[in-house]
């Protein structure tokens, strides 16, 4: 069985987590054994674990998330979730500095808060990811909420900071869904922009034709940009299982090496792991 790297994980231990509705639709315990076990079952090496949202406002505390990871053996690295104020940037950029063996990239959840990837208060993340050579993840397409912003998580408001900042890496999180076309222009255009396949896979009455027209829509952009080198793997544990993921890529019509590239290689290369 050939490794894998999960590049989106989520998990906490706090009750006010409010990913833990989702991990009861799937069945799912959500706890750190939990995790741990199904990645030993499917041979994942690796999982970049993000800030779930709370009950509110805010995310998990980073801290919190480096603690989980110190708890995992080896298998959980963290990503730095950075919210839009003075305080936090420099809190976020002070954490992956003391951190900085273990810290493998930073995380910017457009649309769920009120400021655009562009906004000058993440300069510094920016500044800091690109020295360090660190990714950052941004949040794209729809949001797991009704009153997220579309118009900030559209894909296509990141063309001009991918314009301005060659140096820095930038991973469009959940392909951009809906929009899977102009992530495949801006993963295409773009030398510095990647885009995972996190959290797609959702119910309901049409789940096997959504899931056909996923896979549909995750080949045409791969074949539009000539190859799965900036296609990501991540489930977004617990939003949608491993199993679910696992499954997507399956139904993807590329060759092997292509699928490897999704499962662990560009992951490897883009992260440092």
């Amino acid at each position: 069985m050939q490794k894998i790297i999960d590049a989106h994980v989520h998990l906490s231990e706090n009750r006010g987590d409010a990913l833990i509705r989702f991990a009861r639709l799937n069945g799912l315990r959500y706890t750190l054994d939990e995790l741990l076990g199904t990645m030993r079952k499917y041979n994942i090496v690796r999982g970049l674990l993000l800030s779930p949202p709370l009950q509110g406002p805010a995310p998990l505390s980073n801290d919190k998330i480096i603690a989980l990871c110190a708890k995992s053996g080896g298998m959980l690295v963290p990503a730095i979730t950075v919210e839009p104020n003075a305080k936090e940037v420099k809190a976020a950029v002070r954490l992956a500095e003391d951190h900085k063996e273990e810290v493998k990239a930073f995380k910017v959840r457009l649309g769920y808060v009120k400021a655009s990837a562009e906004s000058p208060v993440f300069n510094s993340v920016y500044d800091y990811a690109e020295s360090e050579g660190l990714p950052v993840l941004f949040h794209t397409g729809d949001t797991a909420s009704s009153n997220g912003d579309l118009v900030l998580s559209h894909p296509l408001t990141l063309d001009r900071l991918a314009n301005k900042r060659e140096e820095l890496v930038m991973i469009l999180c959940h392909f951009g869904s809906p929009w899977f076309e102009d992530v495949a222009e801006l993963i295409y255009k773009h030398p510095n922009v990647y885009t995972d396949i996190s959290g797609l896979i959702t119910g309901g009455g049409y789940a096997e034709k959504f899931a056909e027209w996923l896979a549909k829509k995750i080949c045409e952009a791969i074949y539009y940009a000539g190859g799965a080198e900036k296609v990501i793997f991540g489930t977004d544990y617990p939003v949608t299982t491993h199993a679910e993921t696992f499954a997507l890529v399956k139904r993807l019509e590329i060759d092997e090496r292509d699928k490897e590239k999704i499962l662990w290689r560009n992951a490897e290369r883009v992260f440092g792991l």
